[in-house]
């Protein structure tokens, strides 16, 4: 995620870290291209004049900024939703170290349970970013796994749901021992679960993308419109047509790229969630819970892209 103060004066057009452009530069470039060779032929194709007006492209242009608005709002609600399921999984995390620290007592046997369970929550979190970015979590989520356990658990096939599997174990070991009474395990497996219930949203997300057949129209609509506009503009505007349709074709292009860009939150992209500094902020507050004296710092964001 980009963090930094909106540019003004001259970078504002100078600023590329966290610009669309860098993702639609070689569309613009032909387009504009073609726009140059149009004004230069005065609109002419192989020896026939290709006669446009301007009424068509008005009358494509609204319909197709309004479906482009609405596609990205569509991909912003997917975005801002991913946004939230992750603030609520912090917000889970931390309860839930409160709760068992402060709920289970110690029962002799079962000392290092409560640590043991408070780990595993830190291990969730590291385990849902790497399915969400298909990644590999070997090195995030077993450094808060025994061996002997993680061994068994990175043979699973869905590693998350397999943590979650083993803190209901503990809580029925808990139970058994004498350590929750039947009010307090209700209190504690509801967090587990609304924390289980979070990872499957954003899987909900992550798996069901936008329908393809809406994307690849609005993809050929966009391209089709900037590519005739030159033709339509030539014989109003004149040696202007370039730069009228470089800035309509950024417009469209950057529109229909940033709705794919921000409609999966979860990957690596310099305009998607900073999933790596949540995590880690995650694993802070709850090994601060633990007492943990060697905290890692907090990830702050490098040349303004927060990760």
């Amino acid at each position: 995620m980009i963090v930094r103060d909106r540019p003004n004066g001259l970078r504002l057009f100078l600023t590329m870290r966290g610009s669309i452009l860098p993702s639609i530069w070689k569309s613009l470039f032909i387009t504009t291209l073609l726009a140059v060779i149009v004004t230069w032929t005065h609109g002419q194709l192989w020896q026939y004049k290709v006669h446009l007006t301007i009424i068509p492209f008005t009358l494509m242009g609204l319909p197709l900024a309004i479906f482009l608005g609405f596609r990205n709002n569509s991909a912003y609600d997917r975005y801002w939703e991913g946004r939230k399921l992750w603030g609520e999984l912090v917000l889970r995390s931390r309860n839930f170290s409160r709760e068992v620290l402060s709920l289970v007592d110690t029962a002799p046997g079962h000392e290092h349970i409560r640590e043991r369970m408070i780990r595993r929550a830190i291990a969730f979190a590291h385990a849902l970013r790497h399915n969400l970015r298909r990644s590999d979590p070997s090195e995030d989520v077993a450094a808060h796994l025994t061996e002997a356990e993680w061994a068994v658990l990175r043979q699973r096939p869905h590693l998350g749901n397999a943590i979650m599997l083993e803190m209901g174990a503990d809580l029925a070991r808990c139970r058994h021992a004498g350590m929750l009474d039947s009010i307090r395990a209700v209190t504690l497996d509801a967090t587990v679960s609304a924390m289980v219930a979070t990872g499957a949203s954003c899987e909900r997300i992550k798996n069901t993308p936008v329908p393809f057949s809406y994307t690849l129209l609005l993809h050929r609509t966009a391209y089709l419109y900037c590519f005739l506009l030159p033709f339509g503009l030539v014989d109003s505007i004149g040696y202007l047509t370039p730069l009228v349709v470089a800035i309509v074709a950024y417009t469209f292009y950057g529109l229909d790229a940033l709705g794919d860009e921000i409609e999966e939150p979860f990957g690596v992209s310099p305009n998607d969630l900073p999933l790596d500094a949540i995590c880690r902020a995650i694993e802070i507050d709850l090994r601060d819970a633990l007492g943990d004296p060697d905290l890692p710092p907090p990830l702050l964001p490098v040349n303004n892209w927060l990760r």
